[in-house]
């Protein structure tokens, strides 16, 4: 695989080689192995793992070290705070958060009546259910008045808020816009107070987010 994405690159070396999914019927030290092996051959300059759980990370670190870890993780998403966070923390691992604006909800772009392409992923996501919409609204009215307040969007400070956890994290919203880039990019530029991160979490602790983060047959695909 390392091998055929540098031919379609057409370079000589891969900067972030990362696992996508865990394999479980990989050993992770195999796959770290393996890497490692790429990285003395100068194919690849950096390691990295996605939804991997705690245990696994620290097998594949003391293997080769991870440079990235990329996982979901956002105001909707807050699973990573438990283990990964202090295990990336300790091991000096960066996080890339992937979906870190809630596959769109958290921009206030979606609520309750907006109806999606027949083709679009987010049909069969749980937490996209009309029920599940509309009981999530609260967070987002939260993110819409301090945008408001900031001269900003909700967007924007749904990214600062990720910013403002850990200085090591760098989320990597996905867009086909450049005028959403331009204002995901921006976020960068926002500082929330301590007062504002507060309020958040006032909120937050208020409001159980509704719906599961992807349907029940593509649950034992992540989190490994």
């Amino acid at each position: 695989m390392a091998e055929a994405a540098l031919k379609r690159l057409n370079t000589d070396v891969i900067d972030l080689f990362y696992q996508h999914r865990v394999d479980p019927q990989v050993p992770i030290e195999e796959v770290a192995g393996t890497v490692k092996e790429l990285i003395q051959e100068g194919k690849v300059k950096h390691f990295g793992l996605s939804e991997a759980g705690a245990q696994t990370i620290r097998r594949a670190h003391a293997i080769q070290p991870v440079t990235a870890l990329q996982s979901e993780y956002s105001l909707w998403w807050r699973e990573p705070e438990a283990e990964i966070l202090p295990t990336l923390e300790e091991l000096g691992i960066g996080f890339i958060p992937f979906s870190p604006l809630g596959k769109g909800f958290l921009t206030g772009a979606i609520n309750q009546d907006t109806t999606f392409d027949s083709s679009d992923f987010r049909n069969i996501v749980p937490r996209f259910s009309i029920e599940a919409r509309k009981a999530n609204q609260a967070l987002v009215t939260l993110l819409e008045q301090i945008a408001q307040q900031k001269g900003a969007t909700p967007a924007q400070i749904a990214l600062s808020w990720l910013l403002a956890q850990k200085p090591w994290i760098v989320p990597i919203p996905g867009t086909t816009k450049l005028s959403r880039l331009h204002e995901n990019l921006a976020s960068a530029d926002i500082e929330l107070s301590q007062q504002e991160l507060s309020n958040i979490e006032k909120v937050l602790a208020s409001v159980t987010v509704e719906g599961a983060r992807y349907p029940e047959h593509l649950q034992k695909r992540v989190g490994n």
